[in-house]
């Protein structure tokens, strides 16, 4: 089941003393928040304000949140976005939202588990996969063979093929 939220940001501090929150970018494009007009936040939709960046931060005017005593509060809360919000992507490509839960396998049919966090590295992206059998599965071509995330399924070549077991 695809999900239909997605998490954009994480609020870490307060910005200011007028209720501007600082933000982590759950995103890979920091940029992105220059087009959103919107986020959810505790099941609220609020409008986006103001949108500013220091760093590796964003800083965010939300609809009123109008002081740092309401811009306190919010902190370690989440921002979300609707799918229909969320960036086009290039073909292969996934959201981590779609890949977290899904099933791993290989072509033997030896279910090694679930997909619990997708490591981005730089080079390419790792799944650890915990159930039957924890792993790290480098996201390369020539391991991992199929993904389907509306069967919420990931094939991939058996382990002893590319990577010594021990």
């Amino acid at each position: 089941m695809k999900k239909q939220l997605f998490k954009v940001g994480q609020i870490v501090n307060t910005h200011g003393i007028k209720g501007e929150v600082k933000i982590i970018p759950l995103t890979s494009d920091i940029k992105r928040f220059d087009y959103l007009d919107k986020v959810i936040l505790e099941d609220k939709e609020l409008n986006i304000e103001g949108v500013k960046y220091q760093k590796d931060r964003v800083i965010l005017k939300l609809e009123g949140i109008d002081s740092i005593e309401q811009a306190e509060k919010l902190k370690n809360k989440y921002l979300l976005i609707e799918r229909e919000e969320a960036i086009e992507l290039p073909e292969d490509t996934y959201f981590i939202a779609d890949l977290i839960g899904c099933k791993v396998l290989d072509t033997t049919g030896f279910e090694y588990g679930n997909i619990t966090e997708v490591i981005q590295t730089g080079s390419n992206d790792v799944y650890w996969v915990k159930g039957n059998k924890e792993v790290l599965v480098p996201v390369l071509k020539d391991i991992v063979l199929d993904i389907n995330i509306d069967e919420e399924t990931i094939t991939i070549k058996p382990i002893g093929e590319w990577m010594d077991e021990d």
